[in-house]
């Protein structure tokens, strides 16, 4: 992770198809197209990959959350469970539907607590939305069952945790809906992009007009379609879709590298009776993406990651201290500072987040220190870094 460091010749060979043609846009301009059609092509890998029936690419990560919430039937007032520890689009989509979003405790998986979502249940709850951070998984057969318990639908957000699995399944494809993320940062990206999938076929169509200003997309005119619902536009490019072809087929030999280099780092602190790991559920397989690692106690956590920075080793974070991934930093989400009036189901139904109670979640997150693994790393650079990694903790323990 992430894709960008194994660009090279395969993606600007698809690239160059497009642009040869001159249509950037996925939809229309047949005649001009020269057979290609990126986006129906990746459209189409992707949902083989992920073993699902549909697959709707769109513009971003969070586009896709906020599509896949729309084609659930997910509106104003509708309550959405999601973790403390997430990124931002998390909560930006649900607000961007007009539901509710209610954040409830981790556990540590990192992810969201079975027990902690039980307790949130309330009549207006609709969905369950596991949020897979750092490349591994929640509790998925627990979430279902409180799904199916109480009616209620589950949203994977895969974002972060491509090619990770759970019971033998691609993590997106064990809920009904789940959602994909290829910007320029993840383990395959498109420079900007995201994926819905689903074997829902209702969910898929929805999904498909959602995300193309309600579009029916039946017939070959375009301006002939019709418009069945209301929608937005959250189109993916086709020289976007064009990066994501050339990235997917290079997918598997990522994670293996990815594998590769987390068991090293794993392995070296492995060495340091103090450190311990993120918990796996039972049938999980992580995309190896991130070595997630706790502290005894939080205080040495930050001064173990301060440590980790003076020593020379990057890409390691602190999430309990970062403005985009834990509730601690999200002040303009706690006070609903918005550029215009909010929802009034929002406003009077959401909980005042500067007062809840998230010690639960605080205790795990403040022992926490996640290490990205790069593919670009030889392995001996790995080692190396694995042994200044041990070397620097040990310095505060």
């Amino acid at each position: 992770m992430p894709g960008f460091e194994v660009f090279g010749n395969e993606e600007r060979k698809e690239v160059n198809d497009v642009l040869n043609s001159g249509v950037l846009m996925r939809y229309g301009f047949d005649g001009m197209r020269n057979g290609h059609w990126k986006a129906k092509e990746f459209e189409i890998n992707f949902a083989a990959r992920m073993g699902v029936q549909h697959c709707q690419l769109v513009s971003s990560g969070t586009s896709a959350l906020t599509v896949a919430l729309a084609a659930a039937g997910i509106g104003a007032g509708d309550e959405v469970i999601i973790p403390t520890f997430t990124f931002v689009a998390s909560f930006e989509s649900i607000l961007a539907t007009g539901a509710v979003p209610v954040l409830v405790d981790i556990d540590d998986t990192l992810t969201l607590s079975p027990k902690a979502v039980e307790n949130a249940i309330t009549r207006k709850t609709r969905c369950i939305m596991p949020v897979h951070m750092c490349g591994s998984m929640a509790n998925l057969a627990a979430l279902k069952a409180i799904c199916v318990k109480h009616n209620l639908i589950l949203l994977e957000d895969a974002c972060q945790a491509i090619g990770a699995s759970y019971a033998g399944k691609p993590l997106g494809s064990y809920g009904d809906l789940g959602c994909f993320s290829f910007d320029f940062v993840k383990t395959i990206t498109c420079g900007e992009g995201g994926a819905v999938i689903t074997n829902n076929k209702k969910y898929f169509t929805l999904a498909d007009q959602y995300q193309d200003h309600g579009h029916d997309h039946l017939g070959s005119d375009r301006g002939a379609e019709t418009h069945p619902n209301l929608g937005y536009n959250f189109r993916i490019s086709e020289l976007h879709a064009a990066v994501g072809i050339a990235q997917l087929r290079k997918l598997d030999a990522i994670l293996e590298l990815q594998k590769r280099n987390y068991l090293i780092i794993r392995k070296e602190l492995s060495k340091l009776a103090e450190i311990t790991f993120r918990r796996v559920p039972e049938t999980g397989v992580e995309n190896y993406s991130f070595v997630n690692f706790f502290l005894p106690n939080a205080p040495l956590a930050e001064k173990a990651h301060k440590a980790l920075a003076e020593n020379g080793v990057d890409a390691c974070f602190y999430w309990f201290k970062n403005n985009w991934h834990y509730i601690n930093g999200w002040e303009h989400f706690r006070n609903l500072n918005s550029l215009g009036r909010l929802p009034s189901e929002i406003c009077s139904q959401i909980k005042n987040y500067n007062e809840i109670d998230f010690s639960n979640s605080d205790a795990i997150m403040g022992r926490t220190i996640s290490t990205l693994v790069k593919i670009g790393w030889s392995e001996e650079d790995v080692k190396n870094r694995a042994i200044k990694m041990r070397e620097a903790i040990a310095s505060v323990l």
